[in-house]
């Protein structure tokens, strides 16, 4: 009974979320599903006693990450990189690759750093006017973005700073490079069945005559390419996981951090908050660097 309060209120999970429902919301009622299939179990006290304090050291362990990430995304966006990026995967590869252009597009910038909700929100004009130039129905849109920025990117490719990465970090001693060869074999299958399956939807589409049909709702949508080197647009990036690299293999693991066995800091050793330190460092000066390179 256990085990299926568990899967039920995880299926939940993602399909309220999936509808929308803010998951503030949906996590302690989701954990008062888990505990229901628990008869006799006391509700209060697994919400005070085991709940709250769970959710409490999630968020104080992994919130540099998420602000740090969200700040990094936003200047991204705002200093117009992440849409130059996009056009530039986008214009390299062509109309006639325009799935593999979007997918790419993605999976440069969230491999860098940058939120999926950002590269999402910037991606998607870009892929609008590829699919309309393709004639590739918009209904593969969301698949191909999704592709690029929610699978290898955000869980395999070895160095990725996406926070699905960093969460075993702490707790195996490891960096955000872990297991390269194991990434890189796990990203190119997700990568390649990926791109398998939307290349049959594309031809599948075809072959029943579907094609590209703007949305009667919206007015067609205009991607602005904006004038700006593609060596400044890339190299918050590039910095985010070189200096991660750095970080993690060559200059903090040469610290003198006895001090981490003190009460006051977890009683902890380097090696497990290594992986952290690297992340927080490299994202920290990706986002100046990318304040510094767009300063006339």
């Amino acid at each position: 009974m256990g085990l299926l309060g568990i899967i039920l209120s995880l299926v939940l999970l993602m399909y309220l979320a999936y509808r929308g429902i803010n998951v503030i919301i949906l996590a302690p009622l989701m954990a008062l599903v888990a505990v229901l299939f628990h008869p006799g179990e006391p509700i209060l006290a697994h919400y005070t006693q085991v709940f709250m304090p769970a959710l409490g050291k999630y968020l104080l362990m992994y919130f540099p990450i998420f602000l740090l990430g969200s700040i990094f995304g936003k200047l991204m966006a705002d200093s117009g990189y992440a849409s130059v990026l996009g056009n530039w995967v986008a214009k390299k590869l062509g109309t006639q690759h325009a799935l593999l252009a979007v997918v790419m597009a993605c999976a440069l910038l969230t491999y860098g750093g940058v939120s999926l909700f950002v590269v999402a929100f910037c991606v998607y004009p870009i892929s609008l006017s590829l699919f309309q130039k393709a004639n590739i129905p918009r209904k593969l849109i969301p698949g191909s973005i999704a592709l690029g920025s929610f699978t290898f990117t955000m869980t395999a490719m070895p160095g990725t700073p996406a926070i699905q990465n960093a969460i075993p970090m702490p707790f195996f001693g490891t960096t955000a490079y872990a297991a390269p060869f194991l990434g890189l074999i796990g990203s190119a299958v997700m990568l390649g069945g990926g791109l398998w399956w939307m290349k049959s939807r594309e031809k599948k589409a075809r072959r029943n005559g579907e094609g590209f049909t703007p949305d009667p709702r919206k007015s067609a949508a205009v991607t602005e390419v904006l004038e700006i080197p593609i060596w400044k647009a890339l190299s918050p990036l590039i910095a985010v996981v070189a200096l991660n690299y750095v970080f993690s293999h060559f200059w903090m693991p040469t610290w003198e951090a006895g001090y981490l066995a003190d009460a006051r800091f977890g009683s902890t050793e380097l090696n497990k908050v290594l992986g952290m330190w690297a992340l927080i460092a490299s994202i920290t000066l990706g986002s100046l660097l990318n304040v510094a390179v767009r300063a006339p």
